[in-house]
């Protein structure tokens, strides 16, 4: 019975798991090497059949891509990749020969010319021939309808000079490049991931801050070996919208309005005036119902017109309305033409009289000298 009681309890989630002998404590899985893959690595020999992708590219890039094209050649030949570019067709190919050993790299050749279709520089787009790095890109174009909003949105990926999109590089060490109706994304896989939900959270309405905060706070609780086997929901921010009923709704606007009625008494200011919406009277019969368009053709009379008719007076109307549209615009171009109104330059006769208003308003506005009466002392 003790033996029994001894025996630790199993849930029942975990009653098929076995011990695994091989992985013991010393085993590192986080920086397991990744060895590449060689020719002698390759057993079976040259390809049986050939392996080839194609992809379209934008009208702009066509410049770009013939600068850069030798560049692309070198670096997929080292790997025993031949690649194609057709101006005439605007299209990117690559394709195996009997030189390739790797059978995945015909894939990486692949995403290359995807990356480098969508806008990314050859420079950064080489970097997918490594193991560890993968590529990723997200499509946003038909997440939102009106093009206002999927364009602030997709700034604010971006964010004020580039911020937001900086901190999400150096916290997930991928590049990020913001084109058009894609986002390219390249890096490790775990980190592909992690983009991915902040831009298609970003094109949902949830801000990349929130995300962002969450992954610096992953990553200050991976430096602590002590809660390396814990669950860190504690520690993260649990952001939730929050949907505000009607009747919360309406105790909000009633606080607003209070206060600003409190506002304007402190600055001594009228109340405002509140509209009152005088009630419409109550008849259960029906408004009238408004005339057919035929119905207004019958009583002007243009129904019994003939087609012919019809088409005279139309082109009679819109002459009309072209001659005085065209005689508004006359008018408005004259004005611009018009002389302003001169004054004449005044006559000796007339700077004379301005000069006697101007010196008999001056004597009358100068102050009179009051006289000081002198007083004589009489003598005794």
């Amino acid at each position: 019975m003790a033996a029994q009681a001894e025996e630790p309890i199993r849930k029942a989630s975990k009653t098929h798991r076995k011990e695994k002998p091989w992985d013991t404590d010393d085993v590192d899985h986080v920086s397991w090497k990744i060895d590449p893959f060689l020719p002698e690595d390759n057993k079976g020999g040259v390809f049986t059949e050939e392996s080839s992708f194609a992809t379209l590219f934008p009208k702009y890039r066509e410049k770009y891509l013939r600068e850069v094209w030798s560049a692309v050649t070198r670096t997929l030949e080292s790997h025993g990749i031949a690649c194609t570019l057709d101006l005439m067709h605007g299209s990117m190919s690559v394709r195996t020969t009997r030189k390739t050993y790797d059978p995945y790299i015909v894939l990486k050749a692949r995403d290359i010319i995807k990356l480098l279709a969508r806008g990314v520089a050859v420079t950064q787009a080489a970097r997918v021939l490594q193991d560890d790095i993968a590529c990723d890109i997200i499509k946003i174009g038909n997440l939102v309808r009106n093009k206002e909003r999927f364009v602030k949105r997709r700034q604010r990926i971006i964010g004020p000079d580039g911020s937001t999109l900086k901190a999400i590089e150096l916290l997930t060490q991928c590049y990020v490049l913001v084109q058009g109706n894609t986002v390219s994304v390249m890096g490790p896989h775990k980190s592909l991931k992690e983009v991915r939900r902040i831009v298609l959270d970003c094109m949902r309405n949830i801000h990349p801050i929130y995300r962002i905060k969450e992954l610096m706070i992953r990553r200050e609780l991976a430096k602590d070996p002590k809660l390396a086997n814990e669950i860190w929901d504690r520690f993260l921010p649990q952001f939730r919208k929050r949907h505000l009923k009607t009747s919360e709704k309406t105790v909000r606007k009633n606080e607003k309005l209070a206060t600003k009625e409190v506002a304007r008494k402190e600055a001594g200011l009228e109340p405002a005036k509140k509209d009152k919406h005088t009630k419409k009277v109550y008849t259960p019969f029906p408004p009238p119902q408004q005339p057919r368009k035929v119905d207004l053709q019958l009583e002007s009379g243009e129904y019994f017109l003939k087609p012919r008719e019809k088409q005279a007076r139309e082109e009679e109307q819109r002459r009309q309305k072209q001659a005085e549209a065209m005689s508004k615009r006359r008018a408005e171009r004259a004005e611009a033409f018009v002389a302003p109104v001169e004054e004449a330059a005044p006559t000796v006769e007339e700077k004379r009289k301005r000069q006697r208003h101007a010196e008999t308003d001056g004597d009358m506005d100068r102050p009179k000298k009051k006289t000081s009466k002198v007083r004589f002392s009489e003598t005794s």
